[in-house]
């Protein structure tokens, strides 16, 4: 049987969460990578990208690995119930259970990450204390099967991180090499840390909205989070 990969698909997600890592997972051997979303329609990614899922919830195989990327529509995942579910009856019998920038935070919507370390972006890493996880402000965080990336572009790094989990580390480089991953960006600005401060305070302000009404989704779903435990 092949090894079963399932990126799940929204609308306005962030393309490079998901398309980056689908990059390196079509490389594994014997697998088969999974767009799963609720319907088989178009979904349109933020920017105006056209993605086409391949399997919905309900005809979805057991997934061997399950991600979950991030992006403003994200926020609309925290509180329904159609995804969450999804998420709880494929994580159970899932090697890996995993996600991209914003999306840990639908895995903690999920319940599951409670009693977890886990990163995401860094404008909603402490969000995912309401679900009961350790905040984590690292580019990838592995526990145990719970294998979580930071923002958009540690995708690539996840990916690779799972590569090496699973096959090895050489066949990790193979994959990394392949794809010439050997980022030097231009500028020294991709970290809160070390970007100009005026930069950071023009990202936030570019992001209040989204950023106000993810807080209040958070509100809503770990006011029912608690209830449950």
């Amino acid at each position: 049987m092949p090894f079963q990969i399932g990126l799940l698909l929204f609308p306005n997600l962030t393309q490079l969460d998901m398309t980056g890592p689908y990059e390196v997972f079509i490389k594994f051997p014997e697998s088969r990578v999974h767009l799963v979303w609720k319907t088989l329609e178009p979904v349109t990614a933020a920017g105006g990208m056209q993605l086409l899922p391949s399997a919905t919830f309900a005809d979805c195989p057991q997934l061997d690995l399950v991600c979950v990327p991030g992006g403003a529509g994200m926020n609309a995942l925290i509180n329904d119930e159609e995804t969450l579910d999804f998420l709880r009856r494929q994580a159970p019998g899932a090697r890996y259970v995993t996600s991209v920038c914003t999306g840990s935070l639908v895995l903690g919507a999920a319940g599951l990450l409670r009693g977890r370390r886990a990163t995401t972006h860094w404008m909603s890493l402490p969000m995912l204390a309401a679900f009961g996880c350790e905040p984590v402000a690292e580019r990838v965080v592995v526990d145990g099967n719970i294998i979580t990336g930071g923002g958009v572009t540690a995708g690539i790094d996840f990916a690779l991180t799972v590569a090496g989990e699973m096959l090895g580390a050489e066949a990790a480089e193979r994959i990394q090499l392949g794809m010439e991953y050997d980022p030097h960006p231009p500028f020294d600005a991709g970290s809160p840390d070390r970007a100009a401060a005026s930069v950071v305070q023009a990202v936030c302000a570019a992001a209040a909205a989204r950023q106000i009404e993810r807080e209040t989704e958070i509100e809503r779903a770990a006011a029912r989070f608690a209830s449950c435990w």
